[in-house]
């Protein structure tokens, strides 16, 4: 690892960390960690609401918002004007222009948050044309891979981005730990690639003309005609540009190119929404937004490089080299006994990855979303405010409760909306959490998965394997082999819709790496739907039913784009078995691991969808008439199913119409099981009433439910459950982070030969941080040429005293006569993302005697 490169970018973020203190606006801005230091890091009004019952009494529940009005604004500049006049209480996009940056610090009404969990790269169209007249060069892995040289991302990150990104080069995140274990492969291939444009266009020649292209006049020419790239742009941000950019070089080489400058939406229409193969576009400037700290990025690989990452077209196009592929599923389903293991299998994935390079990678940034000083919200260090699973719970105004919050974003209602395949748009995404209820949440300091819906769960690992435990609100432990039950769920059957039990798919038995074990909360089923009906274990069941018929083949329900997905799933599931009803109690078994033990829970344990809004989807499916994935819909020359807007509601309302006349249940032989007596006709009825009132069918169990949506007016709003059953001051904890700010003192000259003490002190607020709560204090000394000279951990305090580096004479005469500096990386067990200071220092020569 080049700790040069580390150091830069700690100096960097030190020095926007010191703009904003003397701006006086490092508390309110206290989300603002280091990228780059996460490589150093270890693993690592008054009230008029209802209260529920004589408990409940005094206690206030649900959201703290009445109303929320989603607001289309796709100019952030406009956007933070708006927030300053009053007019717009929170953006829920990250900002990465440093100009308006600089407006919210100096601004009096307007504070922000910061997120690392963006990324910027560019997406490739892999596919052969249909046109045979048509040349696509980047059907070429040779050409996609040469855009790695040919493309300056140093000049992206500090130009175009002003400083608030690093350069990316890998498929894995810069501010994850995965990027820090992975340190020493990682800078290898970062050097590897690093900018070099000569070589890139030599790639580029040899290969065009391998696929029959000849120059003519500097022009790259295919049957007669000039081969013209079409990048699409977005116009949103920075990408724009980048895609100004990116065109000018492709350009350089001799391409024609034809710049389409679009939106979120027009852009999704033709990326997502065309078949490759027609080659309406090239390139696309794309961007991804983590939801969560990803405390592990094995299944990158299959996600971004595979036919089973998406339900999408582009995705479905995709034919990586083998050995490829079969390490992206290796990994997607953590295929390994060691952790060096999977070490080894992450190295040769992410070389791998850079020659199949169906995207480029170009940089991870830093955003900021601003908000009014008069709102609070728990922002998540990786995502922000727009991909934070908590914000439905803890939005309000610190003045006042209730009331109504104006949110802007730049675009929803992008692609269609629907429970299975819909939109994965990163703002439609933000406000169905809002509507949504998952069992488990993720804590948004450290990415480690907390209890919303379930009071205990027991994870289970076999002897052996690599699995840690954080939190103490679950069980871990460890058995030499796990049977699974003969009577537990393997399977499903078509034709008599019904699960086969492993039993009769393995009378021989079957083990498991895992089980997981969860009982849900007490009065699980007592809760009740956005529409009033109650919530049963078919909510749970039909789901399960649903993903099993999308993978078979022979299943009128079947789609090309969730067998990719299923097949990885299957070879990791072992089974899934109801314990008990009430208290609801599952156990689900599986070959597949997480480093975390909270991570495990987190996917292995089930939610709930409501299943009579399924029922009639699938209905408009199983009729021709709409399909849930983007890509049937294409196949099957029909409208994507839209829940929420559009003519699918057309189409859905016969469906229910239908399903209520004639009770419909589909897979009646084992969903009938787990409903309660009248419970078709009160569900549809529901429905039916839910459909008249608010125009839509999308329904949840969450903190809000959708009132409207009109992608028109560009408005979406939300209401405040009433029959929410949460105190509201459930997940408020998680407003404020508890980041450890870092103070070094000690000399500015040091004699070579002597001996040299640094003191580190470490605070929350005006207190000392406690030290149960430090992971690790690492420090690390560089000399005047930036090289590291060593590291280690301080001397851990005593009596909760500061922390300690104490230098030997002989420690201090390896270090450079001239300038050296001290740099510290904090690690606190209640965040995932380190802290860190640096001290400059001299030394001089020894004193001649």
């Amino acid at each position: 690892m080049e700790w040069l490169d580390i150091a830069n970018n700690l100096r960097m973020i030190n020095t926007m960390r010191s703009l904003l203190i003397r701006k006086g606006t490092w508390k309110r801005s206290r989300r603002l960690l280091s990228i780059a230091a996460v490589l150093l890091s270890p693993l690592t009004g008054s009230l008029t609401w209802e209260t529920r019952g004589e408990e409940g009494a005094g206690v206030q529940r649900g959201a703290w918002i009445d109303e929320i009005v989603f607001m289309r604004e796709p100019d952030t500049g406009k956007a933070v004007n708006l927030i300053e006049g009053g007019r717009l209480d929170v953006f829920a996009a990250g900002l990465s222009n440093p100009t308006i940056f600089n407006r919210i610090r100096e601004s009096t009404r307007v504070i922000h948050d910061i997120s690392h969990g963006t990324s910027a790269e560019l997406t490739i169209n892999t596919a052969r044309f249909d046109n045979e007249r048509e040349l696509n060069p980047f059907q070429s892995r040779e050409i996609r891979e040469s855009l790695n040289w040919l493309i300056d991302r140093d000049y992206i990150a500090n130009e175009l981005y002003g400083g608030l990104a690093v350069q990316r080069y890998l498929p894995i995140h810069t501010a994850f730990p995965d990027y820090a274990r992975l340190a020493v492969p990682a800078r290898a291939l970062e050097l590897k690639y690093r900018h070099d444009p000569e070589k890139a266009e030599d790639i580029i020649h040899g290969e065009m003309k391998a696929l029959g292209a000849e120059m003519i006049n500097d022009i790259w020419t295919y049957k007669g005609k000039p081969v013209e790239l079409r990048i699409l742009i977005r116009t949103d941000d920075a990408r724009e540009l980048v895609g100004d950019y990116i065109g000018n070089i492709l350009e350089g080489t001799g391409f024609k190119v034809q710049r389409m400058y679009r939106n979120a939406a027009e852009s999704s229409a033709i990326w997502i929404g065309s078949d490759p193969k027609a080659g309406r576009w090239h390139l696309y400037t794309g961007g991804w937004a983590a939801t969560m700290i990803n405390r592990d990025l094995a299944g990158v690989l299959d996600d971004f490089y595979t036919p089973r990452g998406r339900p999408y077209s582009l995705w479905q196009t995709y034919d990586p080299d083998p050995e490829l592929d079969e390490i992206a599923q290796q990994l997607q389903r953590r295929e390994y006994d060691t952790w060096d293991k999977r070490q080894e299998l992450m190295a040769t994935g992410l070389e791998l990855a850079m020659r199949e390079s169906t995207r480029i990678w170009l940089v991870d940034t830093i955003s900021v979303w601003p908000r009014a000083t008069d709102v609070d919200v728990a922002s998540d260090l990786a995502a922000g405010f727009g991909g934070s699973y908590l914000w439905p719970y803890t939005i309000r105004f610190t003045d006042r409760t209730g009331g109504r919050m104006r949110i802007g974003a730049p675009s929803f209602l992008t692609d269609s909306w629907n429970p299975v395949a819909g939109s994965n748009w990163i703002f439609d995404q933000m406000i169905m959490r809002g509507i949504h209820d998952p069992a488990l949440l993720p804590d948004p300091f450290t990415g480690l998965f907390r209890p919303q819906r379930v009071s205990e769960v027991e994870v289970t690992v076999q002897s052996g394997v690599p699995v840690i435990l954080t939190l103490d609100w679950l069980e871990l432990s460890h058995e030499p082999e796990i049977k699974v039950p003969p009577d537990a769920w393997i399977d499903w059957d078509s034709d008599d819709n019904r699960f086969i039990n492993v039993g009769e798919k393995h009378p021989e038995g079957l083990t498991s790496r895992t089980r997981t074990r969860v009982v849900y909360e007490k009065g699980f089923f007592d809760r009740v739907w956005h529409d009033g009906s109650s919530v049963s274990p078919a909510d749970i069941i039909l789901p399960w039913i649903l993903f099993f018929e999308r993978a078979d083949a022979e299943s009128r329900l079947f789609d090309r784009s969730a067998l990719p997905s299923f097949q990885s799933f299957q070879r990791h599931f072992k089974g899934w078995n109801i314990i008990s009803h009430d208290p609801l109690e599952i156990e689900i078994f599986s070959d597949q691991i997480y480093p975390d033990a909270e991570w495990i829970a987190g996917a292995r344990i089930p939610g709930a969808t409501a299943w009579h809004m399924l029922m009639i989807g699938i209905m408009a499916e199983l009729n021709g008439e709409l399909a849930f994935s983007s890509d049937k819909a294409d196949l099957m020359g029909v409208d994507w199913m839209n829940m929420v807007t559009g003519p699918s509601l057309r189409i859905l309302d016969r469906k229910l119409d239908r399903a209520k006349e004639r009770g419909i249940v589909l897979f009646e032989e084992t969903l009938g099981e787990f409903m309660e007596e009248d419970e078709i006709r009160n569900r549809y009825e529901a429905l039916e009433k839910w459909r008249i009132e608010k125009g839509h069918f999308m329904i949840g169990s969450g903190p809000f439910y959708l009132q409207s949506a009109r992608p028109i007016e560009g408005t979406v709003v939300l209401r405040r459950f009433e029959q929410f059953p949460d105190p509201s001051d459930k997940w408020l904890r998680f407003t404020e982070a508890a980041i450890p700010v870092v103070e070094i003192e000690g000399p500015a000259i040091v004699e070579s030969g002597d001996t040299a003490e640094f003191t580190i002190r470490i605070m929350k607020g005006d207190e000392t941080y406690p030290a149960e709560d430090i992971y690790s204090v690492g420090f690390m000394f560089f000399d005047s040429r930036d090289e590291l000279i060593f590291k280690g951990e301080a001397d851990q305090p005593e009596e909760n005293r500061s922390w300690r580096i104490s230098l030997s004479g002989e420690q201090v005469r390896k270090l450079d006569t001239g300038a050296n500096s001290l740099e510290v990386a904090v690690t606190s067990r209640n965040i995932a993302l380190p802290s860190f200071a640096s001290l400059p220092f001299a030394t001089v020569p020894e004193t001649q005697q």
